[in-house]
Formats: structure tokens, C-alpha cells, sequence
């Protein structure tokens, strides 16, 4: 009887709890050439750090890098492909990003309901030529480990570093991890008694 109260509580908490901003912040990438396809030898180095609002459909890229073999040319999200395998972008950093430097940071926070922001072919070819589409697969490439950070120079047209982002649950995921965590707790415990 008490499991089956416990398990009706949880479920009314669910229901009854107001929805509310899902942030979530994706393992840092380390960006690098051995991570390019092909690899390269570039001393240079660079992390990102990209933070999702599920309410406000934003994207926070936090872009830091430095030892480029000669200045910037681009930087942007590749999507949605397994890595070591090369795509095409996604979304662009321009005009926002400076390039012309062989280090820097650059910290934007993008709108993903705004169509604008993803480049025509990922629209198309992946988000349905909508941005509720486009966001929907960026998002699903960034948390299944499908897309990557990068930044080209003239010296690498095809980028000079990169990484590509880690797998992590989606938010709903890991509310069941947490409810059936919850449950076999209370059913551990029961048992105890």
C-alpha cells in the first residue's frame, strides 16, 4: 500500500509541477587538429562551451582558441554526422564571430526559432526547411554526439581544429532515470522494514 502511495505522490508531483527551463550546459569540448578529418598538426588549441534553453530555444556558444597557424577564416557547427566523418554546417558564427585572429573568444547565444541562423542546406536537408525542424535536429545532433564545433584557416579550409560534441540524455531522459531511481530507493527501503 505505501509503495502504491508513494508512487501516486511522485506521479501527482509530475504532473502538478509547472514546466519550467530545461538548461542544460553539453560537456566542454577540447578542440583540436588530431580531431579534424583529416587529422592535422596544428599546435593550436580551443574548447566550447554550448549551453541549451529547451523554453527560450536558445543556443549559448562559448568559443575560446588560440596557437592558430595563421589567422581565422570561419568558425561554426557542423551537423549532424558520426564522427571522424565530415558535414556540412549548420550554423554559422558570422557575423558575430571576428575572424582574422589566431586566438580569441567568442561568446554569442543564438535564437533557434530563427531560421536565418541555420545555413539553407541544413535546413533542407535536415530540418525539414523549417527552424522548429532545424532546431529540433541541431539539437538531437548535439545531444546524440553528431555534431561539431570547428574553425578554419586558409592553412585548413576544412578546419584546423574541432571537436565534436559528447552524447548526454535528453532532459525527459534523465527525469526517468531520476524517477525510477526514486522508486527502487523506495522500494529498496521498503524491503529493509
Amino acid at each position: 500500500m505505501r509503495g502504491r502511495l508513494l508512487l501516486l505522490t511522485l506521479a501527482g508531483l509530475l504532473v502538478a509541477t509547472p514546466a519550467a527551463a530545461t538548461t542544460i550546459t553539453l560537456p566542454t569540448l577540447t578542440l583540436a587538429g588530431s580531431k579534424e578529418n583529416p587529422p592535422n598538426l596544428s599546435p593550436a588549441t580551443g574548447t566550447a562551451v554550448l549551453t541549451y534553453n529547451d523554453v527560450a530555444h536558445t543556443l549559448q556558444v562559448l568559443l575560446t582558441f588560440s596557437g592558430l597557424t595563421i589567422a581565422s577564416t570561419d568558425a561554426h557547427i557542423h551537423c549532424c554526422t558520426d564522427a571522424p566523418a565530415n558535414v556540412g554546417v549548420a550554423v554559422g558564427f558570422q557575423p558575430q564571430f571576428t575572424p582574422g585572429t589566431t586566438s580569441g573568444t567568442f561568446d554569442m547565444s543564438f535564437d533557434l526559432t530563427n531560421s536565418a541562423i541555420y545555413t539553407a542546406a541544413f535546413r533542407t536537408n535536415f530540418g525539414g526547411g523549417t527552424a522548429a525542424g532545424s532546431e529540433a535536429a541541431l539539437v538531437a545532433g548535439l545531444f546524440a554526439g553528431r555534431a561539431y564545433v570547428n574553425v578554419h584557416t586558409s592553412n585548413n579550409p576544412g578546419g584546423e581544429i574541432r571537436s565534436f560534441t559528447t552524447p548526454v540524455p535528453e532532459p525527459s531522459t534523465l527525469l526517468l532515470v531520476g524517477l525510477g531511481a526514486t522508486l527502487l530507493a523506495a522500494r529498496a527501503r521498503r524491503r529493509t522494514s
